[in-house]
């Protein structure tokens, strides 16, 4: 598998399918694993790391996933593919721009990837579009049981599984779902939802994980405790508690726009349909900001009845997003293409060769005002 294959549409997570995936973008749980016999990698000398990752590449491939499986050698990948890789959610900025020999198994329509030589020796993951993790739950358990009838993990009676970060001892699951929260942002109230989430002991981090902002008001939400719980009772909470909650929060803050503050609504849309409309330069940081508002705006007339003048606007816009089925009216799933599709690497990998920061913002604004345009 080329990256090119990929690269020209959006993920099957991202296409704005799945329960509540009007707030709720995604789900995903991460494992993570040690091989027993085996140094934590940060003890590891470079032959080790050579001798791991070719033992869990070879074991990964020759699993029956349902899928095509390819298998990237992410330190010798072109650094323009491993940003890409990052911006597709496929593996961390770390393991991205790490030291020494990495890998990354990927299925073909995206939903299973392995890092290899991550900060632990194996780190798979499963994602689905909306709030699915008992079945991305399901699904992960059983590729991790594939995986240990073929190798044996580090484990310990007391401890559970062995992780190199202490966040990660006993179950080694990591339950991220990654919400789209732009009322509560609006209306002043996020910091009360950041300041819930620590006071739960819940990770909160930007569109791409660890060390980043909440471009775009995505934010991803996820668990910090691994010993002492198990993994379906934390699945469990995510699922039936903590993320409902978190919905019922946006979908309030949502009816106060509508109800109190339209003029406020109606200005965000009406500026952003504006200036995507018509810019000819445009970051990637404005673009996901802007975007964000009009992604707002369509849920809510989808999902609320919402209508004001803007949203009507918005939402009798013809569009050119490549959507079937509809004679007008932008969709989520056209919104989510330029999401993605607008961002660096992305413009770059499509477009067939690097560009400075000012081609890039060219190229992303002439990509957006040709789809908003029709």
């Amino acid at each position: 598998m080329k990256l090119t294959d990929i690269s020209r549409d959006i993920n099957q997570w991202f296409d704005g399918s799945g329960p509540l995936a009007d707030i709720v973008i995604s789900s995903r749980i991460r494992l993570a694993r040690n091989l027993a016999g085996y140094k934590f990698l940060s003890r590891c000398a470079t032959e080790e790391k050579s001798e791991i990752l070719n033992k869990i590449r070879d074991i990964l491939t020759s699993l029956e996933l349902g899928d095509k499986i390819a298998y990237i050698r992410v330190d010798k990948a072109p650094v323009l593919d491993r940003h890409f890789l990052v911006e597709r959610h496929l593996i961390s900025r770390h393991h991205a721009f790490g030291k020494g020999p990495r890998g990354v198994v990927i299925a073909q329509r995206e939903a299973f990837t392995a890092m290899i030589n991550e900060e632990d020796h194996l780190r798979i993951q499963i994602l689905k579009g909306g709030l699915r993790l008992r079945q991305c739950h399901e699904q992960i358990s059983h590729i991790d049981d594939m995986i240990e009838q073929k190798a044996e993990y580090a484990f310990n009676s007391r401890y559970g599984y062995l992780t190199a970060c202490p966040t990660n001892l006993g179950t080694g699951i990591r339950v991220s779902v990654m919400l789209h929260l732009p009322a509560l942002k609006m209306t002043g109230q996020i910091e009360k939802f950041l300041n819930a989430s620590r006071d739960m002991s819940l990770a909160v981090r930007g569109l791409f994980g660890e060390g980043t902002e909440a471009a775009g008001d995505f934010y991803q939400l996820s668990n910090q405790m691994t010993l002492g719980i198990s993994e379906t009772d934390i699945v469990s909470q995510f699922e039936n508690t903590i993320i409902p909650e978190i919905v019922e929060y946006e979908n309030a803050a949502r009816n106060q726009l509508l109800s109190k503050q339209s003029d406020v609504l109606d200005d965000k849309i009406s500026r952003a349909m504006a200036l995507l409309k018509n810019a000819h330069l445009i970051s990637s940081q404005e673009a996901l900001f802007l975007l964000s508002h009009l992604r707002l705006g369509i849920n809510m007339h989808d999902h609320m009845g919402a209508s004001t003048p803007a949203i009507e606007r918005l939402c009798t816009l013809s569009g050119s997003g490549g959507d079937t089925g509809k004679e007008q009216g932008l969709s989520i799933t056209t919104i989510n293409r330029l999401f993605m599709l607008t961002l660096p690497a992305h413009l770059q990998l499509n477009y067939g060769k690097p560009l400075d920061p000012t081609h890039r913002d060219a190229l992303r604004a002439k990509i957006i005002r040709s789809t908003l345009n029709g």
